[in-house]
């Protein structure tokens, strides 16, 4: 019991921290004696705030090449430009970068120079969003935690792109033309403290085989997988936060324990093809079965069974606390015996 409560506290803590690191920053704060000392080294392109002199910001500025970036920079801002290249030589001095953001600009695979992002030793914040990309970038630095490539076009990841990234707890690639043939058994290896994946709004027909174990998060909305392998979850033991919404699942495509996994915490199946309730864990807190085919909800079903060493932790009852089962061909009114089984209920929508 006790170990259980503590990896639902380490679960939500974790999933915290993925966040708000990619907000959080550290500025040295300088002398106004030495403010004249930042204009002189700031590209004309851009502005250098003196309250932030480790921030560099040039977004929104019509750019089609990097300036020179000076090495007291942590901190990047480049979006919303015009650049298509990225190249070595802007960034031979900027050996403290923690954080770039190229998010809406022009670039593609070929522009991006071989030694240009991997010579970055401390960048921990890649930011590569809405522009032209056909393949995962590789090389990329060591140090990398966050990678965002949504909204781009990519359908490729070249073997051993992510075979020395094990710093990465975030990679999205959500909104990409990734199809099933863009994987390999291997081709997460290396991701060793990988936490959130997302891949939603894809053509995935299939589940993407094996993920890194440590993942907590994964994102797959708006593809078209269809089938559930069976013991597919045993390889991510931890996945807390499970989307599958917008698919084509049905009830023969789940595996015979459903989502019986005690490690998952919130549950989301919106839109897909389920005329029945599937099978879950009593450690489940919130369920999205909504605009589905269920007719009906039986409860001697559905409700979970607990393990007589689990009694004291689910003295309540299982912990499901918000379910939805609107645009269902479910007719109220709602069983008085879910109410029974799900005592800890707070929201159910139908």
């Amino acid at each position: 019991m006790a170990t259980t409560i503590c990896f639902i506290i380490w679960v939500l803590f974790i999933t915290d921290t993925v966040w708000t690191r990619s907000v959080r920053q550290v500025y040295e704060v300088y002398e106004p004696e030495q403010w004249t000392m930042l204009d002189f080294d700031c590209p004309r392109e851009c502005y250098c705030p003196p309250s932030f002199p480790t921030a560099l910001y040039c977004e929104n500025r019509g750019l089609t090449e990097i300036p020179a970036i000076p090495s007291r920079i942590w901190y990047l801002y480049l979006e919303n430009n015009l650049i298509e290249t990225i190249p070595e030589k802007p960034f031979e001095n900027a050996t403290q970068l923690r954080w770039i953001n190229l998010n809406k600009n022009k670039i593609t695979n070929y522009g991006i120079e071989k030694g240009a992002l991997s010579q970055l030793k401390k960048l921990l914040f890649l930011f590569l969003e809405d522009n032209e990309l056909d393949e995962v970038p590789s090389p990329l630095p060591r140090s990398l935690e966050q990678l965002q490539l949504a909204r781009n076009k990519v359908s490729r990841i070249p073997q051993g792109t992510f075979s020395n990234l094990e710093n990465l707890t975030l990679l999205d690639l959500q909104h990409n033309k990734l199809l099933d043939n863009a994987f390999q058994r291997d081709t997460f290896k290396g991701l060793k403290n990988l936490m959130q994946l997302n891949m939603a709004k894809n053509a995935l027909r299939n589940m993407p085989p094996r993920l890194p174990a440590n993942t907590m998060q994964l994102f797959l909305d708006n593809n078209s997988i269809e089938v559930i392998p069976e013991n597919y979850f045993n390889v991510i033991p931890k996945v807390a936060f499970l989307r599958l919404n917008h698919n084509k699942i049905s009830d023969a495509g789940l595996p015979s324990s459903g989502f019986n996994v005690s490690s998952i915490l919130d549950l989301q199946l919106s839109h897909n093809h389920l005329t029945k309730f599937p099978r879950i864990s009593a450690y489940l807190q919130h369920l999205h079965l909504d605009h589905n085919k269920i007719k009906s909800v039986n409860v001697s079903v559905i409700c979970p069974t607990t393990l007589p060493a689990e009694q004291d932790f689910f003295s309540y009852g299982p912990h499901l606390r918000y379910l939805r089962l609107d645009g269902n061909e479910i007719k109220p009114p709602i069983p008085m015996d879910l109410m029974t089984c799900f005592r800890l209920l707070q929201a159910v929508i139908i």
